[in-house]
C-alpha cells in the first residue's frame, strides 16, 4: 500500500496520532497501535475523530520522519 511517508495519521484517544504501523488492508479502524509518541491506543476512524487537535509528540515526530521543518521553525 502506498504511502508517501514512513507513517500514516490515526484518530485515537481523543487527538491525531501518527504511527509507523504498517495499515492493514481494512484500515486501521478498531486496532490497537503504536503511536510516535509512545502511546498504544485504540483508532476511533470516526468523522469527528478527525477534527480532534494533533498531539505535539507525534507532530514533532512526523516533522522529524518527513524530514519537514515545522510550522514556525528557523531553517538552519
Amino acid at each position: 500500500m502506498y504511502r508517501p511517508h514512513p507513517f500514516s495519521w490515526v484518530p485515537a484517544d481523543g487527538q491525531r496520532h501518527a504511527t509507523t504501523d504498517p495499515k492493514p488492508r481494512h484500515g486501521y479502524h478498531g486496532v490497537v497501535v503504536r503511536t510516535l509518541c509512545l502511546k498504544e491506543v485504540t483508532v476511533d476512524n470516526s468523522d469527528i475523530g478527525w477534527l480532534w487537535p494533533t498531539c505535539p509528540s507525534c507532530n514533532t515526530g512526523a516533522h522529524e520522519l518527513a524530514g519537514v521543518p515545522e510550522a514556525g521553525e528557523d531553517a538552519e
